[in-house]
């Protein structure tokens, strides 16, 4: 994978030097996303930029941007299209076109002349690109399905900009830096911001599965999606024949991104879906001495490391093993948070970024097993959804009002994933509509606690983003609806986010099986039961791996990655906590109330209620205003790369 940028005239104009200055400085800026080759192409109303780490071809006939065999295509490419070897065969490209690479950007340029734009729904993989397609005088721009390679961009003087990162879009002479008041209410609620807006006013994501195509000749933009999640439930399949395709799609997937000539190793957190892959690694005989890596966190409730163990030992694998400290979170804040360009609530992208800075000593790729829990409805929300079907329905609401108030009685306990805490969070939204209750089960804030601390509070609310949503498909089956919500949202926002720019600060590309096209399309099409069944989730993708998996694994209660905030804020973490969360330092944004967020310290530090992750979310709110509208401090923090060739 690589980082792309590119500036377009809307007004059929050419550009000048200083344009392709700004798209050199835009490379510049993401370097670490590529640091083996950039290259610019200089069109007359538009300049591609790319930067490339490599992967499949290391020679310089794979530059970026590429042309082909003549300059009527210009591709600028990041990504990996993992079932570019089959689309050679199914369209005999080698018998019709001169390949000069072993490289995927080529096959997805000579597919695009090939199939012209309808070729992108043959594509499986992470890819976002631009094609300047000469006949047509007009350029494409493109997402993949599930929004694993981020696209971003702005409009600005008759000029339509974009990149891989946010970063790059800064240099922008005439851009302007403002918090989106909007975004920033959302991520109080999230952790994360969700949809096509960022913590910028005037940034802005392409979505996951959507394409814009840009006519060169008038300036006009037309947006559409290329992908959409469907659930046309198949009623006739078996659950043993759909779960031996489960299994047979999670190893052709994990086959498929085994393919590279750069070293490759896999993420090993213990849990089901990294298990899974490090046996289908095993399952296909290549698992002696494969690199894992595994996260092993500084606090008891909180460490999987003995699952871990278990895997590497069943599978001979080279295990890496690293543990994280407060110190270390401390060490890291600034860094990770110059590679994120927007705040992100949740407490993995600094363990991820670290495991990626020692892993980039051994490898160029990671295997990850994002994807997994969504496609197959392994969390707990998932189940809470069903309890609250039966809990609102059969229990009344005298006696709900009851349970309420017994379970908000009971003492904080900040281990991870406590009694307390989920009976605290069941309870308060399972009177709330069922896309507003699986938002609130994961929020930091509440509606009024965010409401209190915010001066400005009148915004379009994040429960009803959720809720439209929910309402677009419906259609389908309730669960469904519910797992929407993750793939749009969490997923892509949060997820996806994380991975990204924590891997690539190190050059590393990610790769996730889980979020494979063949894979995703066909467990759309399985009955909820077979994913969900009673309360036990991911029941189909436990069952496809169960000759494979340790029973360990397959018996143990699922967790996600995250960090114990709430516990070294008492103590390691607690000068963290004073830097940001403090007079001064909240005044200085112009956003926050200090009494309302000093109050939410102060409970926290009694222990009379769990505010670990929220002020955690406020925090890395703070120090990225800091770095990022206060200042251009962030980068001071960003990974320096030295480019071995330009082109």
């Amino acid at each position: 994978m690589c980082g792309i940028n590119g500036i377009i005239s809307l007004k059929n104009q050419m550009l000048n030097d200083n344009d392709a200055d700004i798209c050199k400085k835009m490379n510049d800026l993401i370097l670490h996303r590529g640091p083996n080759q950039q290259g610019i192409f200089r069109g007359n109303n538009f300049i591609f930029g790319n930067t490339r780490l490599f992967i499949q071809d290391h020679s310089s006939l794979a530059n970026l941007p590429m042309t082909g065999n003549t300059n009527q295509f210009v591709l600028a490419f990041n990504g990996e299209i993992t079932n570019f070897k089959e689309l050679i065969q199914k369209y005999k490209l080698k018998t019709k076109y001169q390949f000069k690479t072993h490289s995927d950007s080529e096959v997805l340029l000579f597919l695009y002349q090939e199939l012209g734009e309808s070729m992108i729904s043959e594509l499986n993989g992470m890819f976002s690109f631009a094609i300047f397609d000469c006949k047509l005088n007009q350029i494409i721009l493109c997402r993949d399905c599930f929004g694993i390679t981020p696209l971003f961009y702005t409009k600005l003087d008759d000029k339509f900009y974009f990149s891989s990162e946010i970063k790059s879009l800064l240099e922008i002479q005439s851009f302007e830096r403002e918090v989106n008041e909007q975004a920033l209410y959302h991520y109080l609620t999230l952790a994360y911001v969700p949809g096509e807006e960022t913590m910028f006013k005037n940034i802005y994501e392409l979505r996951n599965g959507q394409k814009f195509k840009i006519n060169l000749e008038n300036g006009h933009i037309s947006k559409s999606y290329h992908y959409r999640m469907k659930y046309e439930i198949n009623k006739d399949i078996s659950f043993k024949d759909a779960s031996n395709k489960v299994h047979d799609l999670i190893l052709k997937s994990v086959e498929r991104n085994l393919i590279s000539n750069s070293t490759i190793g896999t993420t090993l957190s213990g849990g089901v879906d990294t298990s899974g892959i490090t046996c289908i690694i095993n399952e296909l005989g290549k698992s002696v001495d494969f690199p894992t890596f595994s996260i092993k966190m500084g606090e008891d409730s909180f460490d999987e490391s003995h699952f871990q163990r278990i895997v590497s030992k069943k599978c001979r694998t080279n295990h890496h093993e690293f543990l994280i400290t407060p110190e270390d979170v401390e060490a890291s804040f600034f860094q990770h948070l110059s590679h994120l360009d927007e705040p992100l609530g949740n407490g993995a992208p600094i363990p991820i970024y670290i495991l990626a800075q020692k892993a980039s000593k051994h490898v160029n790729i990671l295997l990850s097993g994002e994807g997994g829990d969504e496609v197959f409805n392994a969390y707990s929300v998932y189940k809470a959804w069903k309890i609250k079907k039966y809990y609102t329905t059969f229990c009344p609401k005298i006696l709900r009002r009851s349970i309420y108030s017994l379970v908000h009685k009971l003492p904080a306990n900040y281990s991870k994933l406590s009694f307390d805490f989920q009976a605290k969070r069941f309870t308060e939204g399972a009177e709330l509509h069922p896309a507003a209750a699986h938002f609130y089960w994961r929020h930091p804030l509440t509606n009024l606690e965010k409401d209190s601390i915010l001066k400005n509070n009148s915004f379009f609310s994040t429960d009803q983003l959720g809720i439209n949503l929910f309402n677009e498909f419906s259609d389908k089956d309730e669960l469904n609806r519910i797992s929407m919500l993750d793939i749009e949202h969490f997923i892509t926002d949060d997820l996806l986010v994380k991975n990204d720019r924590m891997l690539y600060a190190h050059s590393i590309e990610g790769r996730y099986p889980y979020l494979d096209r063949d894979l995703v399309d066909f467990v759309q099409t399985l009955p909820t039961h077979f994913k969900l069944k009673g309360f036990q989730g991911r029941y189909i993708q436990k069952h496809a791996l169960r000759k494979v998996l340790p029973k360990e694994i397959l018996a143990r209660q699922n967790y996600g990655l995250e960090m114990p905030h709430s516990i070294w804020f008492f103590d390691k973490l607690k000068p963290l906590l004073d830097r940001y969360l403090n007079k001064v330092s909240i005044e200085r944004t112009g956003l926050f109330n200090w009494e309302s967020i000093h109050k939410l310290i102060n409970i926290h530090l009694s222990k009379k209620k769990d505010y670990g992750r929220g002020l955690w979310t406020i925090a890395v709110f703070v120090a990225w205003h800091e770095l990022y509208i206060q200042s251009s401090d962030y980068k001071k923090y960003i990974q320096k790369k030295v480019i071995k060739e330009v082109s």
